[in-house]
């Protein structure tokens, strides 16, 4: 059965959302935005509560922003959707 989660964006900069709530393959994921506004997107994979989804394509070498600020670069190329993570993410600390 399907299910809709929760993630949420807190600057305008960001390319990625933290996940409020366990997703799996082919959930609903909402988005809520700052701003009020709202994105619904489809989870790629299994994503666990308080990680990362990409919000749109990010290319490979293309930084990744969380909180407005960079906290890594793409090592190869993310899709709407997926889980952002070591697997995909070179961190820059």
């Amino acid at each position: 059965m399907r299910k809709t989660g929760k993630a949420i964006v807190l600057h305008e900069k960001d390319n990625v959302a933290t996940m409020l709530s366990d997703v799996n393959i082919g959930d609903e994921i909402k988005v809520v935005f700052q701003k009020k506004k709202k994105l619904i997107i489809k989870a790629l994979n299994n994503i666990p509560f308080g990680h990362k989804v990409a919000l749109k394509d990010i290319c490979e070498g293309e930084q990744i922003f969380k909180y407005g600020e960079i906290i890594g670069v793409a090592i190869k190329k993310i899709h709407k959707g997926e889980h952002v993570h070591i697997q995909n993410l070179k961190s820059t600390f």
